[in-house]
């Protein structure tokens, strides 16, 4: 390849009990934006990671304009033009936008000179058309403009390389459409984009090539114009998808949750709603409407102001999660590395954490008993994990989403709250999850589903409640369910 700003042959990296990347070779052309896709534990992280330094493979070499490299560590790695913006930021919240941009380049020896710094950050983030002040503290920026910062600190330290990880996964449409302008942007500039998403409509608006990834193996590499969605899913996960949204029989029963005139400071105002048994009720909304409040009063995360929820006909008294877990309801929340895990526990821990009394003997934790429990919930929904001893953490995220989910199967509540359950997974772990939701109200469970994937919320809801600025704006059913009415609603 003539123009390739990037090979890596042969790529192995192994891990205790695990080939996390089996021979990869990844060949990327000079200001193309080439696209890696892959089920959640395929080894695209692992794969970036070497790019930057954080690891060293066990086997194989890295080109960068045809030359063999060594990298030693991130810092080495920026400095040789490849820089990686992964979905969890590198940035100082307390620090100013200038300070970001330039951080780790301040020898101690030298006066840093501060109007010369802000006036190179400024240049910068003009040169993006994306003007910010860059005396602002990193903590008041948005998620768009975080990123837009690790961008500018890219582009800071002359990188012939970006990787990009996942950097839709929490922009509005407005701001994804901006971060697009960006990436054509860097291209004309030669600039080479290496793209990262679960989200196969991005790779064919604005991705060249197209790497897939299976099992720590390359399946195959095309010009995206060659390829189909469907074509692409089945080589990420080795089958046919015949359905994307899988259809159940289930017919709704009685109220089982009850909401009337709920209000919560600034972000609910007279929320009224019925949840019936064995359904899956769908919240959309744009960011901020106000749904993620409300799944936290109903798991008691937050306290209400005002109005009565009730459960099973009955008036729930819900001022903590221990009062929620307690009427039975469980809260899947939208970021699990903050909430809904804990990173540093192990995959038997999270799983029991919520319902230690049933894996307890005379007091005392029964291991054993705790073991067989994870265990079943691992078979049952294909969690990826070397050991049941082995720490969340280093789990893929899909993995991770399920362990979640397997914690509260665990817990055996009766209403199960999942707020973007299948954000930053990829479309074969959206599939278990959507079956394992059917199968979950089929055996009479009752689902709150609040996502800002519009066709998830589509194909997954026997009803749709749709809010803006804290309020529900209407209910569709049936052959109302429609994008455009939905988010008719939703702008209004």
């Amino acid at each position: 390849m003539d123009n390739c700003v990037l090979e890596m042959r042969d790529i192995t990296k192994t891990f205790p009990g695990v080939v996390a990347l089996d021979h990869v070779s990844l060949k990327v052309k000079s200001g193309e934006v080439h696209a890696i896709v892959g089920e959640n534990g395929a080894g695209k992280s692992t794969l970036m990671k070497i790019l930057n330094g954080v690891y060293e493979a066990n086997e194989g070499e890295i080109l960068l304009d045809g030359a063999v490299i060594e990298l030693n560590g991130v810092t080495d790695a920026q400095r040789k033009g490849i820089s990686i913006i992964f979905q969890e930021f590198n940035l100082i919240n307390t620090l100013s936008i200038a300070e970001n941009i330039f951080l780790g380049r301040f020898n101690g020896r030298n006066k840093v000179n501060w109007k010369e710094l802000r006036e190179k950050a400024k240049e910068i983030l003009e040169t993006l058309n994306f003007p910010l002040d860059v005396d602002r503290i990193v903590s008041k920026l948005s998620t768009a403009e975080k990123q837009m910062v690790e961008i500018a600190k890219a582009l800071s330290l002359n990188a012939k390389l970006i990787v990009m990880d996942e950097p839709t996964s929490s922009l509005t449409k407005s701001e994804v459409e901006i971060l697009f302008r960006i990436i054509s942007q860097l291209k004309e500039e030669g600039i080479t984009i290496i793209y990262i998403s679960h989200k196969l409509e991005e790779v064919f608006q604005i991705c060249d090539t197209v790497t897939v990834l299976r099992d720590g193996k390359v399946i195959d590499v095309n010009p995206v114009a060659k390829m189909t969605r469907n074509s692409i899913i089945e080589q990420m996960v080795g089958r046919t998808i015949d359905a994307e949204f899988p259809k159940r029989d289930t017919v709704p029963g009685e109220a089982v949750l009850e909401l009337e005139d709920v209000s919560q400071g600034d972000f609910l105002k007279g929320i009224s709603f019925q949840l019936r048994k064995g359904e899956i009720l769908g919240f959309a909304g744009l960011v901020g409407a106000g749904r993620t409040e409300l799944a936290e009063v109903i798991f008691g995360a937050v306290k209400a102001d005002s109005g009565s929820i009730t459960v099973n006909g009955k008036q729930a008294v819900i001022r903590s999660t221990t009062d929620g877990i307690r009427n039975s309801i469980g809260l899947l929340t939208e970021d699990r590395k903050e909430t809904g895990l804990v990173l540093d526990f192990s995959v038997v821990n999270n799983i029991t954490i919520t319902k230690l009394n049933e894996v307890t003997k005379g007091g005392l934790l029964n291991k054993k008993m705790e073991r067989k429990v994870a265990s079943k919930y691992v078979d049952d929904l294909s969690i990826k994990t070397p050991s049941l001893a082995q720490d969340v953490i280093n789990l893929s995220g899909g993995n991770q989403q399920k362990v979640v989910l397997a914690k509260w199967l665990f817990s055996d509540v009766d209403i199960l709250i999942l707020d973007e359950p299948t954000r930053g997974i990829d479309v074969g772990a959206k599939q278990d999850i959507y079956h394992l939701m059917n199968e979950l109200v089929a055996s009479g469970k009752s689902m709150i589903m609040i996502s800002s994937e519009l066709p998830e919320v589509l194909g997954m809801s026997d009803r749709i409640l749709v809010m803006h600025n804290g309020t529900i704006k209407g209910e569709l059913s049936g052959r109302e369910m429609t994008s455009e009415n939905v988010m008719q609603l939703a702008v209004d």
